[in-house]
């Protein structure tokens, strides 16, 4: 016999089968030696009370045999030979654009502008011992995208759009951690998932797909006024039955490409702010409602929302035991980002306190119609950059000081590996975007005693939360709503934010194609 039960234990109960087994036993109504397998389903942390709880989810197996669990397989058949498309783009929407290509039977061709992962770290290392920025191969640019290196989590409140746990099975298959299976916040971890992707790498390449790298694109094939291959910097011309484009928010010049091409794009709402930072002890104590974690409890995260004069001021890509890390992608940028490790074991946590911005927002860059956004985004960066001496040194402020409008006289210890200066961030943010963080600040210090604190930094900028910009396209074929043969796909076309929701557009997207020019 098997049943499905969810119970709620302490932490320690919650951490080893033999403390737990006892107690499904006794819900049962059954003997401990009856059960053959308790296996986890589920878990996630209740933190709402003064006394932490686990939340499990367990079938358990009891008077048979217990059941070989059998793990999802996936088959990447040979498609060298095989109708091409062309995927722009080596992130997470690439990358499983190409895989669900494989296993539909067509092959899948990606370009990408940045290196493989073991070359690409060689240019990050680069940012913090020379403070120099390949404009290809950074952070954001390079196999495997902007999360390869920035944290790997897994989260998505993206569940109508497609099969999410296919996509965390995908993961696994690939050499992800099993928590990702049950975990109700999964996360992959920066130290892991490089190696992750080099797998996926190797599952295209093993299926007779191609990956082309430091390829940048800076045309269009377009014939019959289908969009039908690519143009690169190196004068080929990569053709295929369709392009799929999965750029990531970052590639501003395709954005601009397309809109020399006469390829429709619409501005659209996106936020920016700093990232702040907290000694993980202080977030623990906050969250789990007392002085230290424990043994049991991993280090607390937060996720806060306010609404401050008609526009939402709340966390975005909260790490904790995380890093900030150096994230622009030009060399006269500041943009800062964080990321955990798997164990999540730093003594720091940071996330991204941003601020909506709407495109009536930006009236002074009105004159830069579509690409206004873009164009605030770009300036602040640059600003960001001028205020840290011309540096990939990051601006920093003391919490207390930025509400409170002084320059910081010192600065507490940061993660943050380059080095951070002290600046008047309350001076140099846009005024909008500063009025706004100042309140908001403020109304969660309200709600969470001990965040607003001389010991909390922030640090500028968090401007990539997402792009300004999006491509719109046609909700039911996913093709570009006035150019076929172009499916926008993931982050950087506006449909997608994060790992997961930009996995699952890119398989939606290789279905698509199939569906429109694979069986041609």
């Amino acid at each position: 016999m098997n049943k499905e039960l969810n119970i709620s234990l302490e932490p320690k109960l919650a951490s080893d089968e033999c403390y737990y087994r006892p107690i499904v036993a006794l819900k049962l109504g059954i003997k401990e030696n009856e059960i053959t397998l308790i296996r986890v389903i589920r878990k996630s942390i209740d933190a709402r009370q003064r006394m932490v709880k686990i939340n499990l989810g367990v079938v358990v197996y009891w008077g048979e045999s217990a059941p070989k669990i059998e793990k999802p397989v996936f088959k990447y058949e040979n498609v060298a030979q095989k109708d091409p498309v062309v995927i722009v783009g080596a992130g997470p929407a690439g990358l499983f654009a190409a895989l669900r290509f494989i296993e539909l039977g067509m092959k899948p061709i990606i370009v990408e502008r940045g290196k493989a992962v073991n070359d690409r770290k060689k240019d990050i290392a680069a940012i913090y011992q020379e403070h120099i920025i390949n404009p290809d191969s950074n952070y954001g640019f390079g196999e495997g995208g902007a999360g390869t290196f920035s944290d790997g989590k897994l989260y998505t409140r993206s569940k109508k759009r497609g099969d999410i746990k296919r996509i965390l099975e995908v993961f696994h298959y690939h050499g992800a951690q099993d928590e990702i299976l049950i975990d109700a916040h999964p996360h992959i971890g920066t130290n892991v998932l490089p190696r992750v992707i080099s797998k996926i790498r190797e599952s295209i390449l093993n299926a007779g797909g191609e990956i082309l790298f430091n390829s940048r694109v800076i045309d269009f094939t377009i014939h019959e006024g289908r969009v039908c291959g690519v143009e690169l910097k190196d004068g080929s011309r990569i053709d295929g039955k369709a392009v799929v484009l999965a750029t990531g928010h970052s590639a501003r010049d395709i954005y601009e490409l397309l809109h020399r091409k006469g390829i429709t794009l619409e501005a659209k709402s996106f936020a920016m702010g700093v990232r702040v930072e907290h000694p993980q002890e202080i977030i623990d104590t906050i969250q789990y409602h007392r002085p230290g974690r424990g043994k049991y409890l991993p280090a607390a995260a937060y996720s806060f929302a306010e609404q401050v004069e008609g526009r939402g001021v709340y966390s975005f890509c909260m790490c904790p035991g995380g890093v900030i890390v150096p994230a622009a992608t030009a060399p006269d940028e500041h943009v800062v980002n964080g990321m955990s490790p798997s164990g999540r074991n730093t003594p720091f946590a940071n996330s991204g306190m941003v601020v909506e911005i709407r495109t009536e927002d930006l009236k002074d860059y009105n004159h830069y119609e579509t690409f206004a956004g873009l164009e605030f985004q770009r300036q602040t960066e640059q600003l960001s950059f001028r205020m840290a001496g011309k540096t990939q040194f990051a601006p920093g402020q003391r919490l207390v000081d930025f509400l409170d409008g002084r320059l910081s006289a010192t600065l507490p210890r940061s993660s943050f590996r380059p080095g951070v200066v002290s600046s008047p961030m309350h001076e140099w943010l846009p005024s909008f975007i500063r009025q706004r963080l100042q309140i908001g600040f403020k109304q969660i210090a309200r709600k969470s005693s001990g965040f607003v604190t001389n010991e909390a930094m922030i640090l500028g900028v968090e401007s990539r939360t997402s792009s300004p910009v999006r491509i719109p396209r046609n909700e039911s074929t996913l093709e570009h709503i006035h150019c076929t043969g172009l499916f926008p796909c993931g982050e950087g076309a506006g449909y997608a934010g994060g790992i997961v929701s930009s996995a699952v557009d890119g398989e939606r997207c290789a279905e698509q194609v199939y569906s429109l020019y694979g069986r041609s």
